[in-house]
């Protein structure tokens, strides 16, 4: 049997054909605090918690997506991501917005009924955030991101969420720096940053448009 060839995900550049290789995706934590509020935590600005998602779990925009498996209770959390363009480990935030190639909107596609069996078993997350097809991303909008601006999300037309970038705990250059701390970051990692109140469930069959101020929109289907 040969060594397979596999090639990078990749998700699109706005107003180009080029494509941005994706290396990693980390996400932050309830780094809204109507959000923190509504599953139950401290809304208090303390250190900003990150886990994962695999690279090959974005989708596209425009896609109609199979309902995952093992799930009857999938959420939908609109956020900011940030694409960078060059890392590095304990980077300043005041160097941060340097090391970004671009941002976009995606969301954060959560099997909120195995996260809870994992919170109270106190097992990790893996499962309920790091699944197939859990990060819808839309096109990259290259430059540092307005740290303003309206983030919103509807399911068949009715909005579900709507806040301010504004509204984020911890800003992205102080995303960036944190997480710096824990791993080095490099060229092609995506981070999401967080998502404001809202949160909510995804049946089959319905169409999930996300918005941000400044960007390429954001629509996924769900199979019936």
């Amino acid at each position: 049997m040969q060594i397979p060839r596999i090639p990078p995900p990749t998700i699109a550049i706005a107003g180009t054909t080029d494509r941005f290789p994706v290396r990693r995706i980390f996400c932050v934590g309830q780094n809204y605090a109507d959000h923190a509020r509504e599953m139950g935590s401290d809304p208090d600005r303390q250190q900003p918690f990150f886990f994962s998602k695999p690279a090959d779990a974005v989708v596209a925009s425009g896609s109609t997506l199979p309902f995952p498996v093992q799930t009857e209770d999938l959420h939908h959390e609109v956020e900011l991501v940030v694409a960078l363009g060059a890392g590095g480990a304990s980077i300043a935030a005041g160097d941060a917005a340097a090391m970004i190639f671009g941002a976009a909107v995606g969301i954060d596609l959560t099997r909120r009924d195995l996260q809870a069996a994992a919170k109270k078993a106190g097992r990790p997350w893996d499962m309920a955030k790091g699944f197939d097809r859990s990060a819808p991303i839309a096109a990259l909008t290259p430059g540092m991101p307005a740290a303003a601006g309206n983030i919103a999300l509807s399911v068949d037309g009715e909005t579900r969420q709507s806040g301010d970038l504004s509204m984020m705990i911890w800003s992205v250059p102080e995303i960036v720096a944190t997480l710096s701390t824990f791993v080095e970051l490099a060229a092609g990692d995506l981070i999401f940053t967080g998502t404001p109140a809202g949160v909510g469930p995804i049946l089959r069959g319905q169409r999930v448009r996300a918005t941000i101020d400044g960007f390429e929109p954001l629509e996924v289907t769900f199979a019936a």
